[in-house]
């Protein structure tokens, strides 16, 4: 990437700046650049795109979505110790990169959304699950993003593209399931990081359904959290507080069927008969 860009290695930008990764922001700074392109990459072509990125650290993920032809960058970062490292890369993309400094947790997305968008991004671990769970249920569909690239804990991501009698089948597995396209595009090594994580990291590309089943975001919210915080009860059990036998009755599935057995549409019609 330094001969791509002609930017410093990361390594020597990290050294510079004295950005150690700190676990409470849920750091873990990715720096082989042959990583952070194949990345970029997966999101499909950047020519023109307008990207959002979240939790960008030193960059080097910023560098590759800038060297392979995004129009524009919009990097949100809650480290201030970050930000000189982030301003070298945009006076080197001269217009091409906004640094929007908070906590993307209460970032309002769409505002920062100029037309369609990609979303690319080496989710910080202690936020990561939230802002896809944000990002899959806004009010309005279509969404303001035309995809998502995502690196989260391997785990999560198994979670994220789970169908039903699936181990790692979930809210967010049928959360996802109903919005998007979900597919998981390849693993990342704990040594590709500083610090190396514990686990291993997996990429995971999501494009929207166009006009997913009519369902209540929040009501569908719902159901799957009542249904899969018992996981190992039958429904009739779980899902007593919303009705139990008789909401099922509504929606013809068997009492006695578990969570996991459910498919997405069958969740919807729950959803829709609560």
């Amino acid at each position: 990437m330094a001969a791509l860009d002609g930017l410093p290695p990361l390594r020597d930008v990290i050294q510079r700046h004295g950005l150690d990764a700190k676990k409470a922001l849920g750091q873990n700074f990715l720096l082989d650049l042959n990583l952070t392109q194949k990345i970029a990459r997966t999101a499909g072509p950047l020519e023109g795109a307008t990207v959002i990125e979240v939790g960008p650290g030193p960059g080097g993920l910023t560098r590759a979505i800038l060297a392979l032809g995004a129009k524009k960058v919009v990097a949100i970062e809650r480290d201030s110790r970050c930000l000189p490292a982030l301003a070298e890369i945009g006076a080197h993309y001269p217009e091409r990169l906004d640094v929007v400094e908070g906590d993307a947790l209460k970032v309002d997305f769409e505002a920062l959304a100029d037309g369609p968008v990609r979303i690319i991004a080496n989710l910080p671990y202690n936020v990561g699950t939230q802002l896809l769970v944000n990002w899959l249920l806004p009010g309005r569909w279509p969404p303001f993003w035309q995809s998502m690239t995502l690196m989260f804990q391997r785990e999560v991501g198994l979670r994220i593209v789970a169908s039903p009698d699936d181990d790692h089948y979930g809210r967010l597995g049928v959360l996802c399931g109903w919005r998007t396209k979900a597919s998981l595009a390849f693993d990342v090594p704990p040594q590709a990081f500083t610090p190396p994580p514990k686990v291993t990291s997996t990429v995971v590309h999501l494009e929207p359904i166009e006009v997913p089943i009519p369902c209540s975001p929040a009501v569908l919210e719902k159901v799957t959290q009542a249904a899969f915080g018992q996981r190992r009860k039958m429904l009739r059990q779980s899902l007593k507080p919303l009705g139990g036998e008789a909401l099922l009755a509504k929606a013809g599935i068997d009492p006695k069927r578990r969570a996991e057995t459910l498919s997405v549409e069958e969740f919807c019609r729950l959803a829709n008969c609560l």
